[in-house]
């Protein structure tokens, strides 16, 4: 194919002057794939009226973008470094779009599970070709300021998901969510063939497909067990697909250490700059997307937001997310990446810890702040995190470096969800479980006493279903008195269910924020050990 760029990076003798407009269009690139992970959260409720959804449906509309996501960005990232790191992107950007138009079409739960599975393929394919090809296209001094943007780009796409979500809604149906990401992936596509330099490993062997294949079950089985474990109960299917990830996993690493050209040097996570940074990355985003998974219920179900005020309302993360990664770039240089990654770390842990103070009572501020202090921790830590694994890796390993940091933010996101979701929804029921059982309704027999049962199982579930209920039952005459006391109660039980998974995510990264701390090297240590080239 002919490219209006066409000259390689490395034939270049001096830093590519339009270096900064490429960053632009990888950074819109990631933008949508970061976004039509955070736009359902607004959406889900009129997807769920709309086709009639299950909860566990629901969780495989999410989830269906999610699984195949987090396990082939490894490989994809290594097959980029190998072939072609811009014709990765183009490439993921035209599945994505097409899965994306075929989501705003679909009209059947299955037809939209698929179009989710099909746009998760395609931005496991650009995100890892987003990082590498920043790698490959700037100079090494200019590098962790890039990363910074790269890094203040996906704190951005979280909050701006919902909000552009939230602006559609208010006058279109949910299909259009999916066809947003159309024109930007097109936008996106011409961009980078006018913009982005070709890349690719100058001295990269065959691909370790074996290792590629291992590393696909691994992380799939491993995402798969999460979230339908932590959700649905640890029956048959979640126990064997972690069984199955286990058995991937040591396989894995046995292959990969034995192999001669192996798809990701594991040993590299024994390094202390690597392992540590990796670490961090995960933890933040177990935090953030827990955090913004019940946040959003918050302000949807309990205060009454629309689905664009949700939106606006989250925009306080992605702002402090911005400014904590401008501020990043200009400490780390004088103060050390580990006191910046740990620092960052505590910066969030403390805005999560925060929420354990929610009661039923709390209004909008009681979030921001949270909201705040999370977002600049986030832009403290990520920049230099993800600069410390792409630094260890060397030119022709930088997708499998990218495939590394961007799992670990996926696998993070997945846990956050699955582990905190699953806390949050245990604590709602056990808080809400009095006042169901003692709720005063109408004496009815046959199918209405049938359906008043099952309203009353609905909202003893979760808050998105009391609060569905309750709008039901002001509309109805017989139960109108009852639906003030029940959404009431609802909001009390969301805040103590809340309380209960903040201290979760809290503890696990003001924890995690120490063990960290302690596996880091100091600032004066080398960045590099072993024998790793750069």
């Amino acid at each position: 194919m002919t490219t209006l760029m066409s000259k390689p990076v490395s034939e270049m003798d001096q830093p590519y002057s339009r270096r900064w407009a490429a960053l632009g269009v990888l950074c819109l690139s990631l933008l949508i794939v970061v976004m039509a992970n955070t736009a359902l959260i607004v959406a889900a409720p009129d997807m769920t009226r709309d086709l009639g959804l299950t909860s566990t449906q629901l969780q495989w509309v999410i989830d269906g973008y999610t699984v195949p996501y987090a396990a082939l960005m490894l490989l994809f990232g290594v097959i980029g470094d190998k072939y072609s790191r811009r014709g990765a992107l183009l490439a993921g950007l035209a599945v994505f779009a097409g899965g994306a138009v075929f989501g705003s079409i679909a009209d059947t739960t299955n037809a939209v599970i698929a179009a989710r599975m099909i746009m998760g393929v395609g931005a496991a394919i650009i995100m890892p070709a987003t990082l590498s090809l920043l790698v490959a296209t700037f100079p090494k001094a200019e590098r962790s300021r890039a990363i910074a943007a790269w890094a203040a780009t996906s704190g951005l796409a979280i909050a701006l998901g919902p909000l552009l979500a939230g602006w559609i809604l208010d006058s279109h149906s949910w299909s259009i969510t999916f066809l947003i990401n159309v024109p930007i992936a097109a936008v996106a596509a011409v961009a980078a063939v006018i913009l982005v330099p070709p890349s690719k490993a100058e001295h990269l062997g065959r691909i370790d497909w074996i290792g590629g294949a291992l590393s696909v079950v691994t992380i799939g089985s491993l995402v798969y067990s999460i979230i339908n474990g932590f959700h649905f109960g640890w029956t048959g299917g979640p126990i064997g697909a972690a069984m199955l990830a286990a058995i991937g996993l040591v396989s894995f690493v046995v292959w990969e250490l034995r192999h001669p050209q192996p798809l990701l040097d594991v040993r590299k996570l024994g390094q202390r700059m690597v392992g540590g940074a990796t670490l961090a990355v995960l933890l933040l985003f177990l935090a953030a997307f827990g955090a913004i998974y019940f946040i959003s219920q918050q302000f949807q179900f309990i205060l009454g937001y629309g689905a664009l005020e949700t939106g606006v309302r989250l925009l306080p993360l992605a702002i402090a997310v911005s400014i904590g990664a401008v501020v990043s770039g200009r400490i780390t240089p004088l103060i050390g990446v580990r006191a910046s990654i740990v620092g960052g770390m505590v910066v969030a842990a403390v805005g999560v810890l925060i929420l354990t103070q929610v009661d039923g009572d709390s209004g909008y501020w009681m979030f921001a702040v949270p909201l705040i202090l999370l977002g600049l921790g986030i832009g403290l830590s990520e920049p230099p995190a993800t600069d410390a694994i792409m630094d260890n890796f060397s030119e022709d390993d930088l997708g499998a470096a990218g495939g590394l940091n961007d799992t670990a933010i996926e696998l993070g996101g997945s846990l956050g969800i699955a582990i905190l979701g699953s806390i949050l929804a245990a604590s709602y029921k056990d808080s809400i479980a009095g006042f169901i059982s003692g709720m005063q309704v109408p004496q009815l027999t046959g199918e209405l006493a049938q359906q008043a049962a099952y309203a009353m199982e609905v909202s003893g579930e979760s808050v998105g279903g009391a609060s569905l209920v309750a709008e039901e039952m002001a509309g109805n005459p017989l139960a109108a008195a009852q639906a003030a006391p029940l959404l009431d109660a609802a909001g009390s039980a969301y805040a103590d269910a809340i309380s209960a998974a903040s201290w979760a995510g809290g503890l696990a990264l003001f924890v995690g924020a120490v063990v960290v701390a302690f596996i880091l090297p100091g600032k004066k240590a080398p960045v590099q050990e072993g024998p790793v080239s750069v």
